[in-house]
């Protein structure tokens, strides 16, 4: 089992797009939406994954992530997943020794733009890069699985 802990912040401008290095195509849904953990299916340009993530607490959670056939991975968001599959453009920015990753939402969700920072632990000191505005770790609306209008919380 790996512990996932990241930040997550709303993003002011659009001055990532010109620190961005790789830009993926990123499309998921879910499976299940239990209240103690979720079960993801993510499709990232051409690979796919199954994500099962335990319940937040604060900046860390649990997490165990699977590589799967991308043809399975995508019978499941056609099939299986449920609510809105949520499509966006992931920047990946270098900033300061950290890598920042700018997510910006298509389809029902156009319009928002969410920057996350993975850390070795939940207190480790950041730079924030200057696109970085308010943040929102930890406040569910901000969770992909309340994003696909599955989790209530």
């Amino acid at each position: 089992m790996a512990k996932e802990i990241e930040r997550k912040f709303l993003v002011k401008d659009q001055s990532f797009m010109s620190m961005a290095g790789k830009v993926d195509r990123i499309e998921q849904g879910y499976v299940s939406l239990r209240p103690g953990g979720t079960v993801r299916v993510r499709i990232k340009n051409d690979r796919a994954y199954l994500t099962v993530k335990g319940l937040n607490k604060g900046a860390v959670r649990d997490e165990w992530e699977y590589e799967i056939p991308l043809k399975d991975a995508r019978e499941m968001v056609d099939r299986v997943t449920e609510g809105i599959v949520i499509k966006k453009l992931r920047y990946n920015v270098d900033y300061q020794g950290r890598k920042w990753e700018v997510d910006v939402f298509e389809g029902v969700h156009q319009g928002l733009i969410l920057a996350e920072v993975e850390l070795e632990s939940a207190d480790a000191p950041i730079e924030l890069p200057p696109f970085i505005g308010d943040e929102v770790t930890g406040n569910p609306q901000y969770y992909n699985s309340v994003l696909s209008g599955m989790d209530r919380n």
